[in-house]
């Protein structure tokens, strides 16, 4: 399932119309993606969460000519399945 069908799926499950189901999934994934960029955890209950994972500096190597560089410090965004989800699937 994509972010058309999702968009589909609620506009005929709750006979919404198509452009209020759209603003309705972007509110919510930008939603999401707003409070990860300010450091914070989306927790879904039964369903997952989402985290960011900051990661400090370190040495690398360049695999083409072999030169030791910096990576720099990142922060990377994670998901973590939820119980009640993972089970469901496991079925």
């Amino acid at each position: 399932m994509n972010k058309i069908d999702l968009i589909d799926h609620l506009k005929n499950e709750s006979r919404l119309s198509k452009d209020e189901a759209a603003a309705i999934v972007e509110l919510f994934f930008r939603k999401i993606s707003d409070t990860l960029a300010s450091g914070e955890r989306v927790e879904i209950r039964g369903l997952c969460s989402f985290f960011v994972k900051e990661y400090k500096p370190y040495k690398g190597r360049n695999p083409k000519t072999g030169e030791i560089v910096t990576v720099a410090p990142k922060k990377l965004p994670f998901f973590k399945c939820g119980k009640e989800l993972k089970d469901r699937v496991d079925r």
